[in-house]
């Protein structure tokens, strides 16, 4: 960056920022949810205890997503227990589209009070993560603990523990009058590459790293949140000092729910006829649910 940024709210709005810091060999992704947020919590009438958890991890799964190509490549955040009041939750993102539920019971939800903690929620569970990306590059996952204080911890530890890889997270999450707002900040130190010299990514104390960390962490709620303020201009606060910061539009963030009756019927047809035949009504159909939007899909089958 050699001059600072427009700070109008039109820029990058409603779509990933991706930048990079060369000299610290540092890479980041900004994102703020506003429409496709409401959007998709809309499909439920969650309160707003598992509307605040869902904010967040729909901010996570964007961020994280961002982090692999837009080709096809689909990142996927799952946290579970079974002894929680929250039971499941589940996060997609794929090339811009994002989707994502929760499961719950109302009834040990309300005993929890306004506030409940992470543990509260969810008791002793654990957090998955997976990638699954495009063109026969392959398949993993890395599944954690669900401990910290919130979602982006954990998925903090995911990266450092499953990966070796420092990052720091940052989100934000706001419900009023207007809907619900989020907005997220993620960073992580890379390997410099070079064969035969130290990962850089395993040492949490390098200098390098304990710079952009302490950067990046001032960033506070209010400015993630602030709709005059562009992300553009958020990385410009936080890096107008370092020597380079280059600066990346990524894909733009929409509601994506792929449910829709001709998915559902090939779904259906690699069961056996005779499991087929149990789902079927009087009339001969199959009533499908989508968790995700919350939408019924009548299949012939």
């Amino acid at each position: 960056m050699t001059a600072q940024p427009d700070t109008s709210p039109e820029t990058y709005s409603g779509r990933l920022l991706a930048f990079t810091i060369p000299t610290r060999h540092a890479r980041g992704r900004l994102v703020r949810l506003d429409t496709t947020l409401d959007s998709i919590l809309a499909a439920h009438n969650y309160p707003a205890p598992v509307t605040h958890l869902l904010a967040e991890a729909l901010v996570l799964a964007t961020l994280m997503g961002g982090l692999v190509k837009e080709d096809g490549s689909q990142v996927t955040m799952q946290a579970q227990t079974e002894a929680g009041a929250v039971s499941l939750l589940v996060c997609d993102y794929k090339a811009g589209e994002l989707r994502g539920y929760v499961e719950f019971d109302e009834a040990r939800l309300a005993e929890l009070g306004a506030n409940p903690s992470l543990f509260a929620l969810f008791g002793k569970g654990y957090l998955a993560i997976t990638f699954d990306l495009a063109g026969g590059q392959g398949r993993y996952q890395g599944i954690v603990p669900l401990e910290g204080d919130s979602l982006s911890e954990a998925c903090e530890r995911y990266f450092f523990q499953s990966e070796q890889v420092p990052t720091l997270i940052r989100c934000a999450v706001r419900s009023d009058g207007d809907g619900v707002r989020a907005a997220g900040l993620l960073v992580q130190h890379l390997p410099e590459g070079e064969e035969g010299r130290e990962r850089l990514h395993a040492k949490l104390d390098h200098p390098e790293w304990e710079h952009v960390a302490i950067l990046s962490g001032s960033l506070r709620h209010e400015e993630l949140l602030d709709p005059a303020l562009s992300l553009e201009a958020l990385a410009w606060r936080l890096f107008h000092e370092e020597e380079e910061v280059r600066v990346q539009p990524g894909a733009l963030i929409s509601k994506g729910c792929r449910c829709s009756v001709d998915h559902y019927r090939d779904v259906l047809a690699r069961f056996p006829e005779e499991e087929r035949k149990d789902m079927r009504d009087e009339n001969g159909i199959v009533l499908v649910d989508c968790a995700f939007c919350s939408k019924q899909f009548a299949i012939d089958v």
